[in-house]
């Protein structure tokens, strides 16, 4: 799931969510404004899924804050902190609920087939 979803062709997040589409990753983005890139429909509401492996942030730590909850309900195996987003107090409470954490870029990940 991809935290932080944009439109704008430009921004990473948005070359993330096409990178795990070619790479055939089930896909989930949540964003200020809804759309669609590719198959993959950005929600501007906090949606309940079941079976999140794997949320990417790209939202700074402050921006962060209100998402808290939302992910930890989540319950996904691991939170990626892209650069930028890096969050040492969400990273403690991320391991104080068993869920892995990793300070990394999700472009590079994908392209080394790290992901």
């Amino acid at each position: 799931m991809v935290i932080g979803a944009s439109l704008n062709p430009n921004r990473y997040s948005n070359i993330a969510i096409k990178r795990l589409r070619g790479k055939k990753i089930p896909t989930k983005a949540l964003g200020l404004k809804k759309g669609e890139v590719l198959d993959v429909r950005i929600d501007n509401e906090k949606l309940h899924y079941e079976n999140i492996d794997t949320v990417t942030l790209y939202l700074n730590s402050k921006r962060q804050e209100e998402y808290y909850d939302y992910i930890l309900k989540l319950k996904p195996r691991r939170v990626i902190f892209n650069p930028g987003s890096e969050n040492l107090a969400f990273v403690k409470l991320l391991k104080n609920n068993n869920i892995a954490s990793e300070i990394a870029c999700t472009l590079v990940l994908l392209s080394t087939n790290q992901y």
